[in-house]
């Protein structure tokens, strides 16, 4: 039993490693992004194009029980023409079913989905061409990895707090420093002083108020 526990952590951690690495690529490309509040001001956009996405989780979640399993999730994968091994499809499921063997709920497919834009579209090198057929959502992936890459300063793949404290004292926003730091505590679920991409994502879904449940 130890054994297969072992093969999981070293499966997700394989992935974990990709990202990160992805990550890196994208953050020596720079970021057009000059303070925090660019990210926040850009949520109701987020939020509508978010929400356009729904139907693209309804159409996929063959047995509407508001969730996604692993075969819908391959057959979503087929669709949007995106080649990915069974292994790291079931891979990126674990990482973002974040309630266990319950199902992929419409805030980890919206991570899934960026987290496939984030590694599909370096594979292709330096400049941002991901083959998904969604490009209004793609345009508000790219939001979300330009925000991760501002407040990522020494371009590890991850942002500290320090950093965070960083990118508010650059964008001249120290006297309401508080929600951005609160923001952090929010992202940073194992509170080891740093957050990846992924916990980022997962704050940001709360953060333009995605509602599981909401069926509209």
């Amino acid at each position: 039993m130890g054994g297969e526990t072992e093969n999981d952590t070293s499966s997700e951690t394989k992935l974990e490693a990709k990202m990160i690495e992805a990550m890196k690529l994208r953050a020596s490309v720079g970021t057009a992004m000059k303070s925090f509040n660019t990210v926040i001001l850009k949520f109701p956009k987020i939020d509508e194009s978010l929400r356009k996405c729904k139907a693209v989780f309804q159409q996929f979640d063959e047995d509407s029980n508001v969730a996604i399993d692993q075969e819908e999730l391959k057959k979503c994968f087929q669709q949007l023409q995106v080649s990915f091994t069974d292994e790291e499809i079931t891979d990126l499921f674990n990482t973002c079913d974040i309630n266990q063997d319950m199902g992929m709920k419409f805030n980890g497919f919206i991570v899934l989905l960026c987290l496939v834009y984030l590694l599909n579209g370096n594979a292709n090198g330096h400049r941002y061409k991901s083959r998904m057929g969604l490009p209004n959502l793609e345009a508000t992936f790219e939001t979300f990895v330009d925000a991760f890459v501002f407040l990522d300063k020494n371009k590890d793949g991850f942002a500290s707090k320090n950093e965070m404290a960083q990118a508010i004292n650059e964008s001249g926003q120290r006297s309401s420093g508080k929600i951005p730091m609160k923001r952090f505590e929010e992202m940073d679920w194992d509170n080891n002083g740093s957050v990846s991409f992924k916990e980022f994502l997962f704050a940001f879904t709360n953060w333009v108020g995605i509602d599981d449940e909401d069926d509209d």
